[in-house]
């Protein structure tokens, strides 16, 4: 194969891999909590016949962004949001301790305190759970009261407290399913440090407008490796030709 084939092909394969990666935060621009997958081209030795003097340009997704989205006011009670730094516990599908910062609540008709995706909220001893009540609260600390039924507005009843944790975002890792963990496996201890914002919820991370630029970006760059692959072709079929006429 064309040197300058092999390393255009290379190249367009990246560049699709970097597109996959801003497609899919486009696509999470209106999730709850969302953290933007980060980007970048790394320099890497192409091997081969002659290729040790050259090198591709390779996409990489090294970490996520973590910086903070918007506070955008429900008046949910059981919509909550992370203040500053930090976390809420839930327990993954694999039965592991997760991360998100996706508030968005809701109370199964068995009582379980869930997410929007529908996994169990963590509490002091597993998956928090509510008995029947006629209202029910969130407070800064994590603490959930409910009003029990038949019980006046003003009797509340502390039920167990929402796990929340500050690993540091230097100890996360972002899992396939959206969910964040220690990068070493093992569980956080819950901080008392972390504090929530009830009846809000955090938008998304991602900043649609450079995702947009990015995208234009990158498609202009594919179109420039495909067109150099045909050019290369057409140059290889014209050799060709003139050594046939010779």
């Amino acid at each position: 194969m064309d040197k300058a084939i092999y390393i255009s092909m290379t190249g367009a394969s990246q560049i699709m891999r970097a597109q996959t990666i801003h497609a899919h935060n486009m696509a999470n621009a209106g999730t709850t909590g969302f953290r933007a997958d980060l980007e970048q081209a790394r320099s890497m030795q192409a091997f081969g016949p002659g290729m040790p003097s050259r090198v591709f340009s390779m996409a990489e997704n090294p970490a996520s962004d973590f910086s903070p989205g918007a506070l955008q006011e429900t008046g949910n009670p059981l919509d909550m949001a992370v203040r500053g730094e930090g976390w809420i516990a839930v327990q993954a599908p694999d039965g592991s301790e997760a991360y998100t910062r996706a508030g968005d609540m809701s109370v199964s008709p068995f009582g379980e305190l869930l997410t929007g995706s529908g996994l169990p909220v963590l509490g002091n001893n597993g998956p928090v759970a509510l008995p029947p009540y006629e209202s029910v609260a969130v407070g800064s600390d994590g603490t959930v009261s409910i009003r029990e039924l038949g019980q006046g507005a003003e009797v509340l009843a502390a039920i167990d407290r929402v796990k929340l944790v500050n690993p540091g975002n230097e100890q996360l890792i972002k899992g396939a399913d959206g969910l964040f963990r220690r990068a070493d496996g093992t569980d956080s201890v819950a901080d008392g440090a972390v504090t929530l914002v009830s009846g809000y919820l955090e938008t998304s991370n991602v900043n649609v407008v450079n995702a947009m630029v990015e995208m234009i970006s990158l498609t202009r760059s594919y179109e420039m490796n495909v067109k150099l692959m045909q050019t290369v072709q057409q140059n290889s079929e014209a050799s060709a030709r003139l050594l046939q006429i010779q």
